[in-house]
Formats: structure tokens, sequence, C-alpha cells
């Protein structure tokens, strides 16, 4: 009887620990925002440091080919959390504050394959992808549909981004300090009557607006915004709370789902380095690219608060990292906070070696930094698989043996194999959205930008838009800098890419 007791026992220690050894990993995306693909020191970057995101890159698997679906913030985060090309729904475009959710509370999501898994999901940081499903909306009680009805079961957010009203924190659909008293409303459209704008007070203003912007709307911690906004003046935070803020409700969910023993996924959308960059003050100065810079540091620092969290809880080894960039960078977005100047003076390049940035159609705009961590499952190493975003929600379901409804339409596909290093299996093509809707699509290291009408530079921001009224073929395997325009020479390749273009259009149809 004793010796029967000793093997069961010593079965059950082999079982749990069989148990623990296989657990699902917590899973922490790390998205980042205008973090363009020279903005970092493992990416090339000289003038300033990242080391958190080096030790990633260092220990992880660095992807140098890798997407987002456009080349502004709103459509690439519908796609990385629908599994679908924004392009395909109207009204997916960079949104203002006041908009209404626009995934479909209907569809399979990236943080419902997560549900469907068991994990704990959160949400924090930026959002701006819309809240509720009436207008105006009602800021004064929970705003529903949001990030519950996609599928996080916790979010602590700001609607849009920092620029844009109305400036307060949200948590669980709720603005966070709301005095009943001092009730918010928000306007796109017309002035409060006794608001203080940027455009009528510069003399309060810490930091100045470009004025062929608009970014001198309400005025918020000495800051002009896009927008208008009345009352909720306890609830209204300051730029330089919001990094420390984020980092901190993140751990708190992190703790929530360790006491609730359930693996996590959280998707952390880091607010820098999106424009006012107005850092904590310990920040400020610290880098030789002015406040631009000095949100890299504070980022960088974001990261490395969160590894170290994870650290700490003797989590970090089973916790897979993806760190990425919603888009390409941009100097000059709305604020004179002397980023041009600055980059000039130390020959900073923030997109690095490619043409374009935030809002192009070329290859500054969408192609991003995308770095994949995880202890003994993900060897170290660069690869130049092509890989998109879009298909992390696939890819996660078929890791978790979760079945995506077979009669649902997806653009995500299943390249987990590519994610984790066990293939350089390049996606068949990406299709790439800039700001006016021009769609460009790669496929076997050819390029190809439809014709569309546009300036060659984007105006305000000094950025090379990438439209032509001709069609334009990039070899980007051999010209990574898309150079030279080789339509001419190719012209069977660009009838290939058109018709390929034209067939992913129709596919939904």
């Amino acid at each position: 009887m004793k010796y029967t007791k000793l093997a069961i026992w010593l079965l059950l220690i082999f079982i749990g620990s069989r148990s623990f050894a296989q657990q699902k990993p917590n899973v922490l995306v790390l998205y980042t925002d205008d973090l363009g693909y020279g903005d970092l020191s493992c990416y090339g970057a000289k003038a300033i440091s990242t080391p958190n995101i080096d030790w990633l890159a260092e220990n992880g698997r660095q992807f140098m080919d890798a997407h987002c679906t456009a080349s502004t913030c709103t459509p690439s985060r519908f796609s990385i959390l629908s599994g679908r090309y924004a392009w395909r729904k109207k009204g997916t475009n960079i949104l203002p504050g006041n908009a209404n959710l626009i995934i479909p509370t209907d569809i399979t999501t990236l943080p419902k394959v997560f549900q469907q898994a068991g994990y704990m999901t959160g949400a924090v940081g930026k959002w701006h992808l819309g809240l509720g499903n009436t207008f105006p909306i009602d800021w004064n009680h929970e705003v529903r549909p949001g990030p519950r009805e996609v599928g996080f079961d916790y979010s602590f957010i700001f609607p849009a981004t920092a620029d844009r009203t109305p400036t307060v924190f949200m948590e669980n659909q709720k603005v966070v300090g709301l005095d009943s008293s001092d009730p918010i409303e928000v306007n796109y459209k017309q002035q409060f009557p006794g608001e203080l704008t940027g455009k009528e007070h510069p003399e309060m203003l810490k930091i100045h607006s470009d004025p062929h912007q608009g970014h001198d709307g309400h005025i918020t911690n000495g800051i002009g915004r896009i927008g208008f906004m009345k009352g909720g003046s306890r609830a209204t935070w300051a730029d330089e709370e919001l990094s420390g803020t984020f980092n901190a409700k993140s751990i708190d969910f992190i703790d929530k789902s360790l006491a609730a023993k359930k693996p996590f996924f959280l998707y952390y959308a880091i607010q820098n380095i999106h424009v006012p960059r107005m850092p904590a003050t310990v920040f400020k100065g610290k880098s030789k690219l002015g406040y631009r810079g000095d949100v890299i540091l504070e980022m960088d620092h974001s990261v490395g608060v969160i590894i170290k969290a994870l650290k700490d809880r003797g989590i970090l080894d089973n916790t897979l990292i993806i760190f990425s960039s919603d888009n390409g960078p941009v100097l000059n977005d709305g604020y004179l906070d002397q980023a041009e100047q600055t980059a000039q003076k130390e020959n900073y390049k923030p997109a690095g070696l490619l043409r374009g940035g935030k809002y192009s159609a070329l290859e500054g705009g969408t192609r991003v930094p995308f770095l994949v961590y995880w202890k003994g499952k993900v060897q170290p190493a660069r690869t130049n698989a092509l890989f998109s975003q879009m298909d992390l929600m696939a890819s996660f379901a078929a890791m978790l043996n979760v079945k995506l409804p077979a009669g649902e339409f997806t653009d995500s596909r299943d390249h987990i194999a590519t994610l984790l290093g066990r293939s350089e299996q390049s996606r068949t093509e990406v299709v790439e959205q800039a700001a006016n809707m021009t769609l460009s699509i790669v496929q076997d290291g050819w390029k190809y930008i439809e014709p569309h009408k546009g300036p060659a530079v984007l105006g305000g921001v000094n950025i090379e838009s990438g439209y032509n009224q001709s069609p334009q073929l990039y070899h980007v395997e051999q010209d990574t800098g898309e150079a030279v325009n080789v339509a001419t020479k190719y012209p069977k390749k660009v009838k290939a890419l058109q018709d390929k273009l034209e067939q992913i259009r129709k596919e939904l149809d």
C-alpha cells in the first residue's frame, strides 16, 4: 500500500510537470505608432540607441520584409485585429476621435481566437478604431460596442490618437475620472462657445502647431489638438503621463491573468512615437533628435519595463513577444517640434534605405520593424521572408488549434511556421494601401504600384507619395529602395501583377 501511494504521487508529479511544460504561452503584441524601418539601432539607426528592442532582435527572429497593410494607422490596426484588408470596407481610413466602431462585432478577430483558446485578453494604449454605434457618442456612460465586443476581456485605452479629442483615458469603455457634473461633449466641426483653441491662443502653447495641418483646436496640457471638446476637465490626461500609465496598466493586466491562472494575450498599442511628441520629463533632451528621438527612447524604455515585469514574475520564458509598428515614419506631422531639423543635422533617415514613409505608396510606408521572441522556441536569426501582420490571426489559430469558421471570409493566412522560424516560406503576396487608397502588390520580389493621381511629394509632411499616373514596377528584391521603375521594360510582369491585384480585389465579391 505504501509503495502504491508513492507510485501515484510520483505519477501525479510527472503528469503535472508535463502539463506545465506543455502549457500555452502568453502572447504579447507590442504595437508602436509611426515607427520607421530605420528608427531602431537593430535595423541600422546610428543616431539613436534602442537597447531593449535590440535585445528582442538579438534573442529572437528579426524580419527584414514584414509589412503592415497600410501606410496609416487606422487601417493597419483594423487589419491586424480583424485579419482583413481594410480597403475592403468603407470608412476604415484615418478616423476622427468621435467615430463609431469600424470592426464588425460578429466576425472572428485576433483576440477572439485567444478567447476561444482559454486566454484572458487585454488591450492597452491607443485604440483609434472607433467606439459605439450611435452618433454623437455619449462619453458620459459606458460606450458600446468597443474593445469588449471585439474580443478583449479588459481594456485601458484612449479613444483615438493623442492629437485628437477627447483627451481622456477609458477603462472597460468608461471614461476614467469623469465628474458627472462636468459632462464631456466632442465635436469635429464646430468650436464650443468659450472654448480655448490653439489657433486663437498660441501664447498658451508649449509646442506650436504647423499652421497647415489643423492641430490647432482644443488645448489640452498646453498643446493644440484636432477637434473640439467641452467638459471632462478632471478626466483629461497630461501627455507626460501616458507611457507610465499604460505601462502600469499592462502590468496590472498581466498580474490579473496570473491571479486567474490563465494565459494572457495582451495587445499593448504603445502611443509613441505619434505626435504630439511630448515625452515624460525624464526623457526630454536625452537624444540627439529632439522630442522625436526622446520619445523613441521612451518607447524603448516601455519595452524594457514590460520585459522586466515578465522576468520578475518568472513568465518571460513562456511569453511569445511580437514587436512591430502600424506604419512608416513621419518627421513633421502637425507640430513644430524640430524633428526635421535635428534629423538633417544628424543625417538621420527614419525609413532607413527605403523611399517614402507614412501616407506613402512606397515601401517606407508599410515595410516596418517586426521582431518575434520566444525563448527556446524561436531561434535568433534574421529572415527575408515576406510576412504580413494580418496573418497573426490565422497563424495563432493554427498554433492554438482554434478552427476559423469555414464560411467566413478572411485575408489572414496561416504562416505560424515562418513566424516561429520553422520555415522560410514567404507569403504569396502582400497588398499595400496608401493614404489616398492607391494599392500596390508585392509578389516574388516584385512590386507593382497602380496608377493614381496625386502629388509626388505630400505637402506639409514632405514625404514622397509614390503616386504616379503611370504604372510603376520595382524589383524590390534587388532594388529595395525602389530607385528604378522598370514597368516599360517588363510589361508582362506588370500585366500579371495587375491581374493578381484585380483578382484579390474581387475575392470578397
